[in-house]
């Protein structure tokens, strides 16, 4: 495996900056723009004054920042993410790692007429790092690692790649050329191995974290099998621009932009509106998503089936066939009553990446409902109880990265009265990790929501 140096690009505000004919300047003693990987999403927010930095997820600093300047001299002081990209790779060096063999960097140069000379240096050598100056100690850690192995309760190691957590697998090699800087004792690396399902075990960086001992990683589909090394797609790191005093919230000609992109996509959605009306006339029983849509907490969304008859949409509902979408953010949730919950993502470039949430089996609902409550009820007026929610456990989800644990949802089905009497509203609760609340609410549940039984298992009113 060989790579060249990575070609990096100043990607979300050079894109930005380049449209408004801007220039970045120095900012915080001195800093230069930094480089940002083509790889990595980002976006540009622009938030006032007003503003505290985020304390999850990518760690902001309030010195790392650039001042950039508009053409029309508007200044704006642009705090950057810390993001870890792994070292660039050096364009004088070459690098080839062999699985289980070797780690070499070369450098190879022909003169006119002669022979080609080359310089070159193992980093590592065979299957087994260098041997250390105490061997008890390492025979002890050795046997310490084998029966966390046989256990099972080996830790996966991470990695800050692309500005977040990413599992590996490490493999260690030692041996290599001696390092004059540590009297002469040999290099070794660390190998690590890192799911991404497009690549073709390319080498992604390779860094001295000390003197002589390297860390290289590595991107190969042949971990993603594996739900503990699976693949996350790259988040979205926000750069948050605040406006300098004498400047507008956001630069003028980018206000223009946005109103000019504005304007041109109201033709579309007409066009898109009209489609959908006369769709609506239409019932098809094959897998119908209702589209939800336009608040980002906890409501994702309220839509509308008022073209499709009670009973047909309950049997579709009740038997699978008729699933739910909800979410407006990266995350978008399919429900299928009685089969499963998913998360998924949808790009252009990778396709689509799915997260099972939780899957149905009926014998596991129903142990749970014997310790949960699976079904509530609410005094009416005549002081009579009425089911106003029942709730189903999904679990067996895809391993989550954070428990070790398969993912489970529980599933609320609610009665909600609305002017409308066909609005569904859908939501997505994670209170814990990787354990889910999914909420289902619409004036259609109540009619069915009287079937369920103790387990709070529904069926066709008769």
């Amino acid at each position: 495996m060989k790579r060249r140096k990575q070609r990096r690009v100043v990607a979300a505000l050079l894109l930005l900056w380049g449209l408004l004919e801007t220039r970045a300047a120095a900012g915080g003693g001195g800093r230069s723009l930094p480089q940002f990987s083509d790889d990595v999403p980002f976006r540009v927010n622009w938030p006032g004054s007003e503003f505290s930095l985020p304390t999850a997820g990518v760690l902001y600093k309030e010195d790392h920042y650039v001042i950039m300047t508009t053409a029309d001299k508007e200044k704006y002081k642009c705090i950057l993410p810390m993001v870890a990209n792994g070292d660039e790779i050096e364009s004088y060096w070459t690098y080839e790692v062999c699985h289980g063999k070797r780690i070499r960097q070369y450098h190879e140069e022909k003169e006119t007429g002669q022979k080609i000379n080359i310089q070159e240096y193992y980093l590592g050598n065979m299957l087994r790092k260098s041997p250390r100056l105490d061997p008890e100690q390492e025979e002890k850690e050795k046997e310490t690692e084998d029966s966390k192995e046989a256990s099972g309760n080996k830790p996966i190691p991470t990695k800050n790649i692309e500005g977040q957590m990413t599992p590996y697998y490490p493999v260690g090699m030692g041996n290599g050329t001696p390092c004059s800087l540590r009297q002469n004792l040999p290099r070794s690396s660390t190998v690590m191995y890192v799911c991404h399902p497009e690549a073709k075990h390319e080498i992604l960086s390779v860094a001295e974290v000390t003197t002589c001992e390297y860390e290289v990683v590595i991107l190969t589909p042949l971990l993603c099998s594996h739900p503990k090394y699976r693949f996350r797609a790259s988040p979205v790191n926000d750069i948050f621009c605040q406006s300098l005093p004498g400047s507008p919230l956001k630069p003028h000609q980018l206000e223009q932009l946005e109103q000019q992109q504005e304007m041109m996509k109201m033709p579309i959605r007409r066009a898109k509106e009209e489609e959908t009306n006369s769709k609506e006339d239409k019932f098809s029983s094959i897998h119908k998503p209702v589209a939800v849509g336009t608040q980002q907490l906890l409501t994702v969304g309220t839509t509308h089936i008022s073209k499709l008859t009670d009973d047909q949409l309950i049997k579709e509902f009740l038997s699978g066939s008729y699933c739910f979408h909800g979410g407006v953010g990266w995350w978008k949730y399919e429900f299928c009553y009685g089969k499963y919950v998913h998360q998924y993502h949808e790009d252009k470039e990778n396709g689509k990446t799915t997260v099972v949430v939780g899957t149905w089996n009926k014998e596991e609902h129903l142990e749970w409902a014997q310790k949960n409550v699976a079904r509530a009820y609410h005094l009416k007026d005549d002081g009579l109880q009425m089911v106003k929610m029942v709730s189903h456990y999904y679990g067996n989800g895809d391993v989550c990265d954070l428990t070790d644990k398969p993912r489970q949802v529980t599933v609320k089905l609610k009665c909600k009265q609305s002017d409308s009497p066909h609005a569904v509203t859908v939501y997505m609760l994670e209170p814990h990790s990787c354990q889910y609340i999914l909420g289902v609410e619409s004036p259609v549940i109540c009619k069915i929501l009287d079937t369920a039984d103790e387990y709070g298992l529904l069926s066709v009113p008769s």
